[in-house]
């Protein structure tokens, strides 16, 4: 059964989304996991859908920025263990490269990037509060393929064997709540001033109705299977409700600037 607004943490998809809008703490969360500076950071992306063909399997990142040196980083929140995130950021990694080289590029245009998951759960099994992974050479175990790409994994149930204390510290917060740090005191307050913002209760109320909704008429498993078809039909429904493009954009995954088209 899904959270009231109320009851929403940061360790919610919705409330994580909202949180890291705000350009400082998405930097530092950023900083603390790849322990170095990255300097002034643009977003890209909060909840946008991206499409890579008419019938492939649209994504749905949770916060993608770029630093001022062309690195992308691509943040997402994981409260559930689904049994799939390897092949999920494979996927992921593809989808980013082919929004990111236009048509005609060299592909030595395209950036470095991360894909970042940050799961209440172990999915290495490691025991390991991080875990980055990039490619590299099988027979001496040393050399680097050097394609650009990380993936880091981070566990929070190992918030204690983290050295950092800061790191360590938001870790906890996201698993527990428990507030430890300057920096988890601040987005404590910032999620509870969230939750006397009426817009913002509205919109994650408006949400859930519309989930629910498309449960009930099936619209949901027709998404969940990719039909490009069945998204188009659920845009169209939602449109002729009046439904703003934005909310439609994130039920079907659909670009905004092509739901705009119909």
């Amino acid at each position: 059964m899904r959270k009231s607004f109320d009851e929403l943490t940061i360790a919610d998809d919705y409330m994580f989304c909202k949180v890291m809008q705000d350009e400082e703490t998405c930097k530092t969360f950023l900083e603390m996991t790849l322990a170095a500076q990255i300097g002034k950071i643009s977003y890209l992306s909060s909840q946008n859908a991206i499409i890579t063909g008419a019938e492939a399997k649209s994504i749905r990142l949770d916060v993608l920025v770029k630093d001022e040196n062309g690195k992308s980083y691509d943040i997402e929140m994981q409260a559930v263990n689904e049994h799939n995130l390897p092949k999920r950021m494979r996927y992921y990694q593809a989808a980013l490269d082919i929004l990111f080289l236009d048509k005609g590029e060299h592909y030595s245009s395209l950036n470095d990037s991360y894909i970042i998951f940050l799961c209440l759960f172990d999915s290495v099994g490691k025991g390991m509060p991080l875990y980055t992974f990039e490619n590299i050479c099988l027979e001496d175990r040393k050399t680097l393929l050097n394609d650009g790409t990380k993936k880091i994994i981070i566990n929070a149930n190992a918030f204690r064997k983290t050295e950092d204390k800061d790191l360590s510290g938001f870790l906890e917060y996201v698993k527990t709540g428990k507030i430890t740090t300057d920096f988890t005191g601040r987005i404590d307050k910032m999620i509870e001033k969230l939750k006397t913002n009426e817009q913002a209760r509205s919109e994650y109320r408006f949400i859930s109705t519309l989930e629910m909704d498309a449960r009930h008429y099936g619209i949901q498993e027709g998404i969940a299977q990719g039909s490009y078809q069945t998204k188009l039909e659920t845009a169209k429904l939602m449109i002729a409700h009046n439904y703003p493009v934005s909310e439609i954009s994130l039920m079907t995954g659909l670009p905004q600037e092509e739901i705009e088209k119909l």
